[in-house]
């Protein structure tokens, strides 16, 4: 990594790398530069990681000129980021409180979609404290359709048997249900097709979500997976085996881009929660190869999404600050306030018209500042909507 006292200035060559201006630049600049000296091996560095050009025109965010990058009506949230307020006693606060009243102020906001995260909330708002039936259903879709949202998609119940329990298949076609009544084109889950390094358990994995994928088409829904950093590893595929008869190492591919490639594009679809995939870009550059050879791949998020553009109809948009201590190579914030370039990525990947970026932040919620959660709700809208194509 370039010195950041070099009085060449490539000091402002990183800054401009890394997309931030002088003043975050400085404050990042002791953790990250103290993180390369220490311990170059334990990953790329996030300047290298995050995959931004050094011209000057690359910087910034919501110029205000151009056009808008993500349309009105595809701006929405995911509930999980306001998870304290729709499950807060409304007897016990005067801030929004239950899905009614969230809905209400996320469309104040300006809010046009939401994605649900399960279909709880306090027993003393209206419904009660569960609204996962075909009457809760009804009586959500009244409240989104009254205050001019719609829902796009959930994440809930995938069945864990395989083959197919008949349980599990009734809880799943329940669901199928539900996100019909709601309006949803899309149902997914939080979770990772399986949690393993190995290509036969991403096999199995594939053979599923096809079957599934399946079941939700016949019901006019896309069925999708959302992913964290750790589907976006190495797959295990080759090289000497270990004690139980496993590959141990790679041939370079990635584990969701070989169950992308597994897949039907009719029955099987993806959310890219962007600041993960950005952290997969910092933490999964390097592999062993099956040969013993260590190789560098280093990951481009926006790359995968726009070669398989109609496979990702959701983002979680979700943003982070550089921090090359933690291990991840970010920190979470507000969306809109960190160094991830989302004017870069969503000008890279296009088709704003049929991408829906849900704002996310898994840390929102605060059990010393009540409102903070809707606060940054309101951050994440106002940023989103002053997003522009700098193509414009």
């Amino acid at each position: 990594m370039t010195a950041f006292n070099d009085e060449s200035g490539s000091g402002d060559a990183l800054r401009r790398t890394l997309g931030v201006d002088r003043r975050r630049f400085l404050s990042t600049c002791t953790a990250v530069g103290a993180a390369a000296i220490a311990a170059p091996v334990l990953g790329a560095s996030p300047a290298f990681a995050s995959g931004k050009g050094n011209d000057s025109a690359e910087t910034g965010k919501g110029n205000g000129k151009g056009h808008d990058l993500v349309p009105a009506g595809r701006r929405g949230i995911i509930l999980y980021t306001v998870r304290d307020a729709t499950g807060r006693d409304p007897l016990a606060s005067d801030l929004p409180s239950g899905f009614r009243e969230v809905f209400k102020q996320l469309a104040r906001y300006g809010y046009k979609q939401v994605e649900f995260a399960g279909y709880g909330q306090h027993a003393n708002a209206p419904g009660g404290n569960n609204l996962e039936s075909v009457a809760g259903a009804k009586l959500l879709r009244s409240w989104l359709d009254e205050y001019g949202l719609r829902a796009q998609g959930n994440h809930g119940f995938i069945p864990g048997s395989w083959p197919l329990s008949t349980p599990d298949l009734d809880t799943f076609k329940r669901h199928l249900e539900i996100a019909n009544i709601l309006g949803m084109d899309h149902m997914g889950t939080g979770g990772d097709p399986t949690g393993s390094s190995y290509r036969a358990d991403w096999d199995v994995a594939a053979d599923k979500w096809n079957a599934l994928g399946a079941i939700a088409r016949r019901e006019g829904i896309k069925l999708y997976t959302h992913n964290h950093d750790a589907a976006y590893g190495f797959l295990l595929d080759g090289g000497p085996l270990d004690a139980q008869g496993r590959p141990t190492r790679s041939s370079g591919i990635r584990k969701l881009e070989y169950f992308l490639n597994g897949t039907d594009p009719k029955n099987v679809w993806l959310e890219m929660d962007i600041f993960w995939a950005h952290v997969a870009q910092y933490k999964f550059h390097t592999y062993t190869a099956h040969d013993g050879s260590q190789r560098e791949n280093v990951f481009d998020p926006a790359k995968l999404v726009s070669r398989n553009n109609k496979r990702y109809p959701l983002f979680h948009a979700k943003d982070g600050t550089v921090n090359a201590t933690n291990g991840m190579g970010y920190d979470m914030v507000p969306f809109g306030t960190g160094d991830i370039d989302y004017t870069k990525f969503f000008s890279r990947v296009g088709q704003k018209n049929y991408h829906n970026p849900m704002v996310e932040q898994d840390n929102a919620p605060s059990s010393t500042v009540p409102s903070q959660s809707l606060d940054y709700a309101k951050i994440g809208y106002d940023n989103m909507a002053a997003l522009r194509d700098r193509d414009c």
